[in-house]
């Protein structure tokens, strides 16, 4: 059981159950209206691998990061405990009307045997600014067993850059930058996820080091912000007493910079995984300390803006990570007053990113920890 997204430090943590689960001020928790029943939904792409993030291109297309189906190995013992084997099936894929094709093929990508290639960990998150797009490679391992992988492991933990009818560019290699730096001060672990691209930087959520980084033009990595960890209740399992609070890691998933300039991040939050335990937390554009600015969402795994203000926060999962059978994920609207609907609930099943058409419409690659059965979904904005 095991997967994609991989906090760390003093404890692995499991982030999925895939075996047998598959403004300028702190805004306050408005209404929650279910409108999961009357949303739009079309399926515009099937038979992705492991389908994550995604972002429209200046063509108009829709680009996804898929994080592939792992491969023969070699393979490492990544955050959550298990033996994970590499392979060069993860892809950008453009997606269009009627068509898919993969621009970018023969990316890293590492899975465990056991799992089938589901819950990948690889390609996790492209960004366009203007013709260029940034994709991200995740790890979700101590960086110093990259090096395990072998030579086409080594393009594992790094931003890449994707210029207009060319071939990926390094930007940046986060597992250096780990070793040395390690900005929240736990055991080694990187694993870049989210990432929104500016003119001369680029914004990076790590999950497994539980920071928000910024890459410069030159591709130097500096620390943002390092998210604090929570407190929620333990689990019954643990035999502990009735009311002990256990702390747990933040593990930010996803990144946007909001219309006041602002840099927001949506946090996953590590085990005991608690539901309403997920913020969407408020960072100074140049760093400084996060502030809590939406609260009492549970495992966030995407979020945007949309032109009018409104946030839309994509979750996992509407309960717990431990409970079985899985609860379906939850794509909830926040409007600039505050006010909570929720757009899209039953349809969607552990999705794994989101992005705002130039039509308005939202999409939604849906079935994120399946190694060929992921699709996109396009839901219908409705006023």
């Amino acid at each position: 059981m095991i997967v994609w997204i991989m906090g760390r430090k003093r404890r692995p943590v499991v982030m999925l159950f895939a075996a047998g689960l598959l403004a300028a001020t702190v805004a306050s928790a408005g209404p929650v209206t279910a409108l999961a029943q009357t949303s739009d939904v079309e399926v515009i792409a099937t038979g992705l691998r492991n389908p994550r993030g995604m972002d429209f291109g200046p063509d108009g297309a829709l680009y996804v990061a898929e994080s592939g189906r792992g491969g023969k190995g070699p393979c490492i013992l990544t955050s959550a405990g298990a033996m994970e084997c590499l392979g060069s099936s993860g892809a950008i894929t453009r997606i269009e009307p009627g068509s898919t094709d993969q621009v970018v093929q023969r990316l890293p990508s590492i899975a465990a045997h056991e799992l089938a290639g589901d819950n990948a960990i690889g390609p996790s998150s492209i960004s366009f600014h203007g013709d260029d797009a940034y994709f991200t490679t995740g790890l979700a391992a101590d960086p110093a067993l990259r090096a395990d992988l072998g030579p086409k492991g080594s393009h594992m933990g790094k931003l890449f850059r994707l210029p207009a009818n060319g071939r990926p560019a390094l930007v940046a290699d986060f597992v250096p930058f780990e070793e040395s730096v390690n900005p929240d001060g736990g055991l080694p672990d990187t694993n870049p996820n989210g990432v929104v691209a500016r003119a001369g930087r680029q914004i990076v959520a790590d999950a497994g080091g539980n920071s928000v980084l910024e890459v410069g033009s030159n591709g130097a990595i500096s620390t943002l912000a390092v998210l604090p960890e929570g407190m929620a209740p333990a689990p019954p399992f643990l035999g502990l007493p009735p009311g002990t609070q256990i702390p747990f890691q933040p593990v930010p998933t996803s990144v946007d910079v909001g219309p006041d300039g602002y840099i927001y991040v949506g946090q996953l939050t590590g085990f005991p995984f608690p539901v309403g335990g997920a913020s969407v937390w408020r960072i100074p554009p140049n760093g400084g300390a996060p502030e809590v600015f939406l609260s009492g969402f549970t495992t966030i795994i995407d979020i945007e803006f949309a032109d009018d203000g409104s946030l839309y926060v994509l979750q996992i999962s509407t309960d717990s990570l431990f409970i079985a059978p899985p609860s379906p994920g939850a794509l909830i609207r926040v409007a600039p007053d505050g006010t909570r609907t929720t757009v899209a609930m039953d349809e969607l099943s552990f999705p794994g990113g989101l992005a705002i058409g130039p039509d308005g419409d939202i999409y939604v690659s849906n079935r994120g920890t399946s190694a060929s059965g992921g699709h996109v979904l396009r839901i219908e904005a409705s006023d």
